[in-house]
């Protein structure tokens, strides 16, 4: 039987993750996200005689995670009181209505809701906002480009290898950033859910647009049909940092770091 609050289709969807609709203008960009990240659709407009708030506050348990697509000030006023505890309460990722910004606004941590929203984020081709210190204060992003199914053994290797040439470790990393040609790459996906690091997903005409490497590589443009991966990305990825490592490269795994200047010191570099 269908609730009140759900689409006659949200009977045959996983109810792990909920997709909250405020409005009909909307559809477009749920259906994108339903149909890569699973969920079941919750279209409030057709109970219009039961206010959304009392919709959502009702449907708000039923979920372990939620996408709602709003304002951020909708989405204030409808958790207002929901929240209790940070290890049981469903994690919420705020997204605008244009697409622009996947924000981790609950349960970021612990429920999920930073990966979720970098999951998001590279389905619609959002910035992923997280503001959770464990993550946020991590002043490093590495940019990653590799050959076709590189084993995981490899990216490890060249990782090391680019953080030992710079005095620093894995733990001072905040995320991945790669092309969207290599965003199913077994032996990176695998990297980063080994080290727990979220995947950023950067738009090859984005990448071409950033347009300035180091050391352009005649392989990667006749084959991705970019100058380089793993520079551009990381630099699109952390807007305000610097190239602290140009590419480095070792066995079909290049890898490139950038340090994000505007942090405090935060401690977390190694003695």
């Amino acid at each position: 039987m269908t609730t009140p609050t759900q689409s006659p289709q949200a009977t045959t969807q996983s109810n792990t993750l909920g997709i909250w609709l405020v409005r009909a203008e909307s559809e477009a960009l749920a259906a994108r996200l339903q149909g890569q990240l699973g969920g079941v659709l919750y279209r409030p407009w057709l109970n219009a005689g039961i206010p959304q708030k009392q919709q959502f506050r009702a449907a708000y348990r039923h979920q372990g995670q939620w996408i709602m697509l709003a304002a951020s000030g909708v989405a204030v006023r409808f958790l207002e009181g929901l929240p209790q505890d940070k290890l049981t309460d469903p994690a919420v990722v705020l997204l605008d209505e244009a697409g622009r910004f996947a924000i981790s606004l609950l349960g970021g941590h612990e429920g999920g809701g930073n990966q979720l929203a970098y999951r998001v984020a590279n389905v619609v081709g959002a910035v992923p906002v997280i503001t959770t210190a464990t993550e946020a204060l991590k002043p490093l992003v590495l940019g990653i480009g590799c050959r076709k199914n590189v084993p995981v053994e490899k990216i490890s290797a060249a990782v090391a290898q680019a953080l030992d040439l710079l005095g620093r470790n894995l733990h001072e990393v905040r995320e991945v950033a790669t092309i969207d040609l290599k965003a199913e790459e077994p032996g990176l996906l695998t990297f980063c859910a080994a080290h727990e690091l979220p995947l950023r997903v950067i738009a090859a005409a984005d990448v071409a647009a950033r347009g300035w490497v180091t050391a352009p590589s005649e392989w990667v443009q006749k084959n991705v049909g970019v100058d380089g991966v793993c520079e551009p990305c990381a630099l699109i990825a952390s807007p305000r940092g610097v190239l602290a490592l140009p590419k480095t490269a070792l066995d079909g795994v290049t890898v490139a770091v950038v340090e994000d200047i505007g942090l405090p010191d935060t401690g977390l570099r190694p003695d």
